[in-house]
């Protein structure tokens, strides 16, 4: 886990979006910093179980990984009751691998209709995280076509070693911190 002391040089340079992987490490750190300075965008990138989103609301802004309706019913119940509407990315499953979270691309359009629609969530784009399979850029390109198919404006993938490649085909929000603070110990 990175402390504050590795964030507040960026912080005071002026930097104001931030990422999390976990809810409870962001417990940690963000609430104080977020009252101190006022303009940062927390994201969760990471997996959000259904039992933290009562804790995750309102601390991020942006939730990356929305990958089944029992999630999204729990995240539009929770905004409901706090009247606060986080910015969501569906997390779709853009190489069908088992041991990873995700939408199936065949069932996305039913997906994101009932989120947006029904359950009235604030669905801003798509994200991925590619197989390992030296393929990256051609899941980039079918994210990014089914993503203008929702008609969506952001778009959510590319990691410290591909983020160039994601930026090509379109990414707006790219996953590079350790890129910038190394590796987690």
């Amino acid at each position: 886990m990175f402390g504050e002391n590795n964030i507040l040089p960026i912080l005071d340079y002026g930097h104001k979006h931030f990422a999390e992987n976990k809810v409870q490490e962001a417990m940690i750190k963000w609430p104080s910093l977020k009252k101190k300075y006022k303009n940062i965008q927390l994201h969760l990138i990471g997996k959000l179980q259904t039992n933290k989103v009562k804790f995750a609301l309102p601390l991020f802004d942006y939730i990356h990984s929305l990958d089944n309706i029992k999630l999204a019913k729990k995240i539009s119940h929770a905004q409901e009751k706090i009247n606060f509407k986080p910015k969501i990315f569906i997390q779709v499953n853009i190489g069908n691998e088992n041991q990873k979270n995700g939408i199936d691309e065949k069932d996305l359009n039913l997906f994101f209709e009932t989120c947006k629609n029904e359950l009235k969530l604030n669905i801003i784009g798509l994200m991925c995280i590619p197989p390992n399979d030296n393929m990256t850029v051609s899941y980039f390109k079918m994210l990014k076509n089914l993503n203008d198919k929702c008609e969506l404006k952001e778009l959510s993938m590319g990691m410290s070693a591909d983020y160039l490649d994601a930026i090509k085909y379109g990414s707006t929000h790219v996953r590079i911190g350790s890129r910038i603070f190394g590796q987690r110990s």
